[in-house]
């Protein structure tokens, strides 16, 4: 069969019931341009784009694009009706930088999210970035988890979540066993490996959902070394050790006629813990090209030749 005639595999999001493809459309960089300004109708078009080349899944958060992610997304659904049913949408609460976490702070980010969506439902609502050192406050009674369990009684969301850059935020909420799913940034690819260490094993523990985020590593793993561009390296900087390993597990690509994407996004979902990944979407040309390389027929020797080239550069830094 063509690979442009197959669909995107599904996988189950943890205990949460929910269906996911295995490649979401992340948002967090929607519409964005270089110069760091954002083009709705850009951002509009991306996910028409991402709606069209199958994929279901929705990743976006009221931080997002300027606060514009949602409004994106929710006049992509409205435009493809015909579509929008079949979609699985997850948001986060944190609608201001200096969020406190607090009850009515998460009241007041959902129902913004709600609006700007233009949905009376969101199947996963995460809590969006907490410090570990929040821990208390956010699962307290007038917390902001008390607030999405409130709204989870109402039927206005389906599932809570947890979704913290930093892994080492991450896994204390991971831990816990308080959530049904988790949106796991910046700690598993073919050059991090840090969820192994906590986070993977807690997830399996108490049956969570896995959403892998940032598997292309701001581009460096779409591209490969030598087409990375300034804008790839916002909030990372590749040390002459990473990139000459990336080089390395280019050629073994080469080799056997597999492109790096490809190799990279579905080395994340390969996991049996990670339902889903969710590369972030810039442009509406990516999430084709980013299903083709899910879709993409990988051989065995291959895997049986990457694998043991798979490193952790710890990437994120633990707080002192």
């Amino acid at each position: 069969m063509d690979d442009s005639t197959r669909a995107l595999p599904t996988k189950l999001l943890g205990k949460t019931g929910l269906q996911v493809t295995t490649l979401g459309a992340g948002c967090a960089w929607l519409g964005r341009r270089a110069d760091g300004s954002v083009d709705q109708e850009m951002g509009v078009a991306t996910i028409l784009a991402a709606l069209e080349a199958g994929i279901r899944l929705i990743d976006t958060a009221s931080m997002y694009a300027q606060g514009t992610a949602e409004v994106a997304v929710g006049e992509a659904l409205r435009q493809r009706p015909d579509l929008a049913g079949s979609v699985v949408v997850e948001t986060k609460v944190r609608d201001v930088r200096d969020f406190g976490y607090t009850a009515d702070e998460t009241r007041r980010s959902v129902e913004t999210s709600l609006k700007r969506l233009g949905l009376d439902h969101v199947h996963v609502v995460y809590i969006h970035d907490p410090p570990a050192a929040m821990l208390q406050q956010v699962m307290a009674a007038d917390g902001a988890l008390a607030a999405l369990r409130e709204f989870q009684s109402q039927r206005v969301i389906g599932h809570v979540g947890i979704a913290s850059n930093n892994p080492w935020d991450n896994a204390p909420y991971v831990e816990t066993g308080e959530f049904e799913a988790a949106v796991v940034p910046d700690a598993f690819s073919l050059i991090s490996q840090v969820a192994r260490e906590r986070i993977f094993p807690a997830a399996e523990r108490f049956g969570m959902g896995v959403v892998v985020a940032t598997p292309l590593e701001r581009g460096l793993l779409a591209t490969g070394t030598s087409a990375l561009r300034p804008e790839d390296h916002i909030n990372r900087t590749f040390s002459p050790e990473v990139l000459q390993h990336v080089t390395r597990l280019e050629e073994v690509c080469a080799r056997h006629s597999v492109t790096l994407l490809a190799a990279a996004l579905q080395y994340v979902v390969r996991h049996p813990l990670v339902a889903t990944t969710i590369p972030g979407f810039r442009s509406p040309d990516q999430p084709s090209a980013s299903v083709s390389a899910m879709l993409e027929r990988i051989p065995d020797a291959f895997w049986d030749e990457i694998e043991p080239l798979v490193r952790d550069f710890k990437v994120a830094v633990p707080p002192r």
